[in-house]
């Protein structure tokens, strides 16, 4: 089950492209923009990224930190992230424990047994740590709301 609207945002101790642990709580006072998805490198991926890159300032005129979460290990999010200029954290969740608690997993991504991955989602957590935007996608290819996001945040 989706944390929902309202909810206390969990927290979570991911690994980032510099094997540096990170976690929610050190972006309190921002609104923290949690954009999980589902493999580096994948073109819908690439491009969900690539508007959050392109985005950067006017969200950081809205008080708002973006954050990225997938399954793969943090060699291949550092390799992802050079590749498009990404200049906010992109997390490791390799056991799925956090996509787990957010209810975001995605089994058998591809019909293939046991490969797991992060539903393409967004959930936008206020400066006290409540979800205050969600959104989850069944369609790995189907990318995101952006300016729903951005009036969220307006």
């Amino acid at each position: 089950m989706a944390i929902n609207v309202g909810d206390a945002a969990p927290d979570f101790e991911l690994v980032d492209t510099n094997l540096k642990m990170r976690t929610l709580r050190e972006f309190r006072g921002k609104n923290v923009v949690l954009a999980f998805f589902v493999a580096a490198s994948s073109p819908v991926c690439e491009r969900e990224m690539c508007t959050f890159r392109d985005s950067w300032k006017e969200l950081s005129g809205m008080n708002a930190q973006v954050v990225a979460v997938s399954n793969d290990g943090p060699f291949a999010n550092k390799a992802f992230a050079a590749q498009h200029s990404l200049e906010f954290p992109v997390l490791g969740d390799y056991t799925s424990g956090t996509i787990r608690e957010y209810g975001v997993l995605m089994p058998d991504l591809l019909h293939v047994k046991g490969y797991n991955a992060a539903k393409r989602s967004v959930f936008v957590i206020d400066e006290n740590g409540t979800v205050t935007y969600a959104w989850v996608s069944e369609d790995p290819l189907k990318e995101p709301d952006y300016g729903s996001i951005k009036e969220h945040l307006r």
